[in-house]
């Protein structure tokens, strides 16, 4: 019996058509949520801005179409327009990293068979890790006051979950009371860049914060954890994120100090790292409570926090 191997093509499925390439635009955004999603619909914006194109299926296009050296070509001229704007690396960076994302899927489903070269812009994360500290922690509390109404009420429960849990403001307002059990102390948290939701436990402040939102959060006893009070309750009601940084920041001008929920989770990481030298913890244990994925970014986060730089100058200063 003969057996007849048919070949394997290995030709590539160029767009033709914008409905194909929206099609992909599609799915480069599919899956995305919260601030993940508005980020890169702002980094694909910009790009259309500098290639004046009149959609992003356009610039898309644009990019995709023009071959490995032309798409090189144009990714340069475009971080040489994002330096000439004085954006900060972090932000060029994340613009880079969208478009070579998208050339990646394009890749993946056949369209293309290269890839984005552009080195990114050197640059030095997590320069500042402290955040607000513990004691401005308390001082957003303080500005809470003693008034118990419904706003107090949640803008407590948000600053301890920012804070005692470490979460990311996308991961506060996306959470649902279907998460969360306050028998077993549990809050079922989907982190940044997973798919799956990760079990974590609250400490009895945090627990108690939110059952006493819960007993008046409007609206129905499912969906959203954190709710607006629009009347108009549009959506599901949600909380938005970008209303959570507005609190938290309101807050901080009214303590005197400067407070962003980033910050807060800045501040989580550090005193659990400063808590977990204490103890005699190693930094890998930190790794579950902060759900990052390198150790060492907590060095930074360590190292920040005991000056390691400024001992060692003192150190060798001494007696010269």
């Amino acid at each position: 019996m003969t057996f007849v191997v048919e070949p394997v093509s290995t030709s590539l499925v160029p767009f033709t058509q914008p409905a194909d390439m929206a099609r992909l635009l599609s799915l480069f955004l599919a899956g995305r949520t919260g601030a993940t999603l508005k980020a890169y619909r702002q980094d694909l914006e910009d790009f259309q801005a500098f290639t004046r194109d009149n959609s992003m299926i356009g610039a898309a296009e644009r990019l995709l179409s023009s071959g490995q050296g032309r798409a090189n070509l144009l990714t340069l001229e475009y971080r040489n327009h994002l330096l000439g704007r004085g954006l900060s690396a972090a932000t060029i960076n994340r613009r880079l990293s969208a478009l070579r994302a998208l050339v990646k899927m394009a890749r993946m489903v056949g369209s293309v068979s290269w890839s984005i070269d552009v080195p990114q812009i050197p640059s030095t994360p997590y320069r500042e890790t402290r955040g607000p500290g513990r004691d401005g922690f308390r001082s957003l509390l303080a500005a809470i006051g003693a008034n118990d109404t419904p706003s107090t009420r949640r803008e407590r429960a948000l600053l301890r979950l920012l804070y005692d849990l470490g979460l990311r403001r996308g991961e506060v307002v996306s959470l649902d009371i279907a998460d969360l059990d306050l028998a077993q102390k549990t809050l079922q948290v989907k982190g940044k860049r997973r798919t799956e939701k990760e079990t974590l436990s609250l400490a009895p402040p945090t627990a108690e914060a939110i059952a006493l939102w819960l007993e008046i959060r409007p609206g129905p006893p499912s969906g959203p954890l954190f709710v607006n009070f629009d009347r108009a309750r549009k959506g599901d009601g949600r909380l938005s994120d970008n209303y959570v940084y507005q609190i938290v920041r309101r807050l901080g001008v009214e303590a005197g100090i400067k407070a962003t929920p980033h910050g807060l989770r800045h501040t989580a990481i550090t005193e659990a790292c400063k808590a977990a030298q204490a103890a005699g913890i190693g930094l890998e244990e930190v790794l579950q409570f902060s759900r990052h994925k390198n150790v060492n970014v907590l060095m930074i986060y360590r190292d920040q926090e005991r000056n390691v730089q400024g001992q060692l100058a003192t150190l060798i200063s001494e007696d010269v």
